[in-house]
């Protein structure tokens, strides 16, 4: 099989249909014919992040796009099976890259150096076809081109893996989306949606760490991660605690300062710096800062009755919310 095949990049080659598509929201909405919202500062914040994204996807195509592709292809030599380069097997490379994908996604959202870029991404307070190219300028250098190379191993070309790569984040732009309120029953079941999507960049505490899908929702069924959008609770968008700037360079490093930050304080074990780097979002040596189970607990503190309900955890026996407990015990059960 040569070396050398390739596939277009359909991800990049759709831009002028991204712009058309998001100039075409704007104005339906000006018009009053869809339900959207865009803030201009926000908008061109997204747009920069946008334009950055690419011009650093260039780059480190440059600086160190050959020494991954010379990784791949070593792991490629030693595959276990020759797959080949038919149709079916771009149809597997897909649904299994896009399972894949949702483990990275929710790589991202655990680990806290993974997260420092993705974070870009769900720092808009809006959700719109701007918000989709909204992306992160340090992607490249984050390592997840790791879980890649076990399906080189197994046997698909590297070419048809960054196609699949492709055809994944194509599918993921049409779901940033308000105007879309629900797709057909069929399709919500299987597909990843609008509305599953929305929640996924949700804040509040029943949406936070869910819906890690990128094409079919059936990974975040099949692993737990599921969360239905509520109409009883309707998306707050952006991050627990909101940047307030729309300087694109702080949109793009805010979270590797913080890393930096905590990293310089003094008497920390090794144990702590690793978790500063490696732990979840919001943990913190002193207990001091909150994570997604501290969020989620504090609000059933506040609204018990929402125990079990889809996004938050259950009660136990004791008929207390699992993770109100532990806080309540933490706090010594006053």
């Amino acid at each position: 099989m040569p070396d050398n095949l390739s596939y277009p990049d359909v991800a990049t080659l759709a831009s002028p249909l991204y712009l058309l598509l998001l100039v075409l929201e704007l104005l339906l909405m000006r018009l009053n014919l869809l339900r959207a919202h865009y803030e201009t500062r926000d908008s061109a914040a997204s747009l920069a992040m946008g334009v950055g994204y690419v011009i650093t996807g260039l780059f480190s195509g440059l600086l160190i796009g050959g020494g991954i592709s010379a990784i791949m292809f070593r792991v490629y030599d030693h595959r276990l099976f020759d797959i080949g380069t038919s149709v079916w097997a771009i149809v597997a490379c897909f649904l299994i890259d896009d399972m894949r994908y949702y483990w990275a996604h929710r790589f991202m959202h655990r680990i806290r150096w993974l997260w420092a870029s993705h974070v870009v991404h769900h720092s808009s307070q809006h959700f719109n076809f701007a918000t989709a190219l909204r992306q992160p300028w340090t992607g490249a250098i984050m390592g997840l081109f790791v879980l890649k190379l076990p399906l080189a191993f197994l046997g698909f070309h590297p070419a048809i893996l960054i196609f699949a790569s492709s055809l994944n984040l194509l599918y993921q732009f049409w779901i940033h989306t308000e105007s879309i309120r629900r797709m057909p029953a069929w399709f919500e079941a299987v597909m990843n949606t609008p509305s599953h999507h929305r929640v996924h960049h949700g804040s509040n505490p029943r949406y936070l760490d869910c819906n890690y899908a990128g094409t079919l929702i059936i990974w975040d069924k099949l692993f737990g991660t599921f969360v239905p959008e509520q109409d009883d609770d309707p998306v707050r968008f952006g991050l627990v605690r909101d940047l307030g700037t729309f300087n694109p360079l702080r949109i793009a490093f805010h979270e590797f300062v913080g890393i930096a930050k905590d990293q310089a304080q003094h008497d920390l074990s090794l144990r702590d710096r690793f978790l500063y780097l490696f732990g979840p979002p919001g943990w913190s040596h002193d207990g001091r800062r909150d994570d997604t189970d501290k969020i989620k607990a504090a609000f059933l503190r506040r609204h018990p009755e929402q125990a079990g309900t889809p996004g938050l955890p259950p009660v136990t026996g004791a008929g207390m919310p699992v993770m109100a407990r532990e806080v309540a015990d933490a706090a010594g059960g006053q």
